[in-house]
């Protein structure tokens, strides 16, 4: 099968004289004082560590940066269209609200959810406060749900109506928990679940929200961010801690790896272009919210 004329078992063959840079000589260009792409040496954890010095210092700064883009579509999802300034709109709200509720940094709050508009909202609201935020698998049963609610003590879940359903019969199970907030519900809720749109409305109404700003939080790159579970092949899941720094630098190194192709074939650093992506990957993995979401 060929796509566009291209077969895709052909051997390719790079044209003479590639690379016109190597990768040594494209990082010097792009990585010096200066420029955006620009390395520093800081500690972490004791280990003397190279980053990107221009890098978002957290997932709050992060998504400073993405209001900035104001009408451009970030969210798709069937006639669902969210804007980045309307996702802004949505990501403080729910902040303000769970601030309101009694998170603080620190403090863990899982996401269980299939990839929807309020997925990366619900992301960004929590990590913008310090909070931690735990994306659990979507695919979990009710029972492997449960255990990484308990283990991560999870104190606020947000998730959609059918991961409400598995969980919902087993709240005596998790002391911890003490807030549930559900989207997309199809009946009446019972306590203590409450619906994210009483919030934040649907995703189509997020224009009508108020224009503020993110609550003021002291964050620092390297503070936690996420809790990931491993697959857990061979026992319990694991829960693998991430911090601000971790997230944000994918949004620099994807930008870089591209600039970088371009000068090792020849070409000029081209313009940013907007494109768009269908999104496979579940959000609750961290392919797709780290190298795909941050960028």
């Amino acid at each position: 099968m060929s796509v566009q004329g291209i077969d895709p078992l052909e051997k390719w063959t790079p044209p003479a004289e590639w690379p016109v840079r190597s990768r040594k000589d494209a990082a010097a260009l792009l990585c010096a004082p200066g420029q955006p792409f620009e390395m520093e040496m800081v500690e972490i954890d004791g280990v003397a560590t190279r980053v990107w010095k221009n890098a978002a210092p957290s997932l709050a700064a992060l998504a400073e940066l993405g209001r900035s883009h104001g009408d451009a579509e970030f969210l798709i999802f069937a006639d669902e269209r969210v804007t980045y300034a309307n996702w802004y709109r949505a990501v403080a709200a729910l902040a303000v609200e769970l601030q309101h509720m009694g998170v603080s940094k620190g403090d863990r709050v899982s996401l269980a959810m299939r990839n929807l508009p309020e997925w990366p909202v619900i992301f960004f609201a929590a990590a913008s406060i310090g909070a931690i935020v735990v994306p659990l698998n979507a695919w979990w049963t009710d029972q492997e749900l449960l255990f990484g609610l308990a283990n991560s003590e999870t104190s606020v879940l947000l998730c959609d109506a059918e991961r409400w359903d598995r969980v919902s019969a087993h709240l005596a199970d998790l002391p911890e928990l003490k807030h549930v907030i559900v989207a997309r519900g199809q009946s009446e809720l019972a306590q203590p679940a409450r619906a994210l749109e009483d919030i934040i409305g649907k995703p189509n109404d997020y224009a009508k929200l108020p224009d503020q700003n993110l609550p003021a939080v002291d964050i620092a790159p390297d503070d936690p961010a996420t809790i990931f579970y491993t697959s857990g092949t061979t026992g319990q899941p694991k829960g693998a801690l991430g911090s601000h720094r971790n997230l944000t630098t994918n949004a620099i190194s994807v930008g870089y790896s591209g600039a970088a192709a371009a000068l090792r074939r020849g070409d000029e650093i081209p313009e940013p272009t907007v494109r768009v992506g269908l999104t496979v990957v579940p959000m609750f993995h961290c392919t797709a919210c780290s190298a795909i979401m941050m960028p």
